[in-house]
């Protein structure tokens, strides 16, 4: 049967090199390692995976996949680890994008995960292959482009979709945008989506080897200050930063705000439910610009956001909006004067 490569190996060069596939003890298991799975679901809808160059593909019962062992702690959808892999080496697909691990918990509104069973580590001249193997590691740089931050109230908020969007304003008004997703659950094809939109440049944690940021404040705060090095060294005027998942959730996104603070010109809040504003805002005394996402979809929700807390609500998806987008671009962004990085 074949073997597919997942999403989250495009950081190595594993489809053209030699390597064996060898089952470890769990005592040499560790998160970031590439492993080969044997799919054990027949053909349905959900039998999908992404590829490296981020498309989707069907998967049938005997195909190979090549993930990366890791932690997914999604509040609406699944939440797995890889060390709750039992001696069958069953384990799911957390993620499309190759995150295994055993699942723990999920929404009943999911439907069946994409089954697999461990085969074994890949093996590279004698060693494992971990996502960590193929991290560039560059010079530390000053990271000094102004931010516009895009956080949620919780996952699936239309942080991504507001990201896209604020680009291609961004790139009509003449700016150099890189665009950069710190935390979350890897999907190449979020920040594909933003190269899409006109991004230059386009970054995220799993170019610091990481399939989640599931992880300790200790293992995740070195990485993101190289990753930040990283967006430093492109030419960009600004940087669209996503912070993924939600700043009460376990992914290290408080960490992540805390790391562009000093950089931050405009934050846009994507809310699911209007009442959310209030509990971020307030926890984490985060004070947004303009507050989107799925609960503005209709008058009703945007009023609603407005009068619990005084903030401007908008819906980005609709045209008529982005005006408003433009005009809060240029006041915090101080366009006209330059792409000044002067707090506002």
């Amino acid at each position: 049967m074949s073997i597919f490569f997942s999403s989250l190996t495009r950081i190595s060069n594993l489809p053209e090199v030699d390597f064996s596939i060898e089952s470890l003890p769990r005592e040499q298991w560790g998160s970031g390692d590439y492993v080969v799975g044997e799919v054990m679901t027949r053909s349905s809808p959900n039998a999908r995976v992404e590829l490296r160059d981020g498309r989707m593909t069907d998967l049938v019962r005997g195909d190979r996949v090549v993930g990366a062992l890791g932690v997914r702690f999604a509040t609406l959808e699944v939440v797995g680890d890889w060390g709750a892999i039992g001696d069958d080496g069953r384990m799911q697909a957390l993620t499309a994008a190759g995150l295994l691990g055993r699942v723990t918990s999920m929404s009943t509104e999911i439907g069946s995960l994409l089954e697999f069973e461990y085969e074994g580590h890949v093996i590279v001249e004698g060693r494992k292959a971990t996502m960590s193997d193929y991290v560039e590691h560059v010079p530390d740089r000053v990271f000094d482009l102004p931010v516009v931050m895009v956080v949620g109230t919780s996952m699936s908020a239309g942080k991504t979709t507001t990201a896209r969007i604020l680009i291609r304003i961004l790139k009509e008004m003449g700016a150099r945008v890189v665009g950069a997703k710190m935390t979350g659950a890897g999907r190449h094809r979020d920040i594909l989506a933003m190269q899409d939109a006109g991004a230059e440049h386009v970054f995220d944690f799993v170019d610091q080897g990481m399939p989640s940021t599931a992880c300790s404040a200790d293992e995740y705060r070195p990485a993101c200050r190289q990753l930040m090095s990283k967006i430093a060294s492109v030419e960009a005027d600004v940087a669209v930063i996503e912070v993924g998942a939600s700043p009460v959730e376990p992914y290290n996104s408080d960490l992540a705000i805390e790391e562009i603070t000093h950089n931050l010109r405009a934050t846009i809040l994507c809310v699911a439910d209007p009442y959310a504003v209030l509990g971020v805002t307030s926890a984490f005394e985060i004070e947004p610009d303009l507050v989107t996402g799925v609960a503005t979809s209709t008058e009703a929700g945007t009023g609603l956001i407005t009068r619990l807390s005084g903030y401007e609500a908008v819906n980005v998806l609709a045209a008529d909006s982005w005006p408003a987008l433009r005009r809060m671009l240029e006041r915090t962004l101080q366009f006209g004067t330059g792409w000044s990085t002067s707090p506002h």
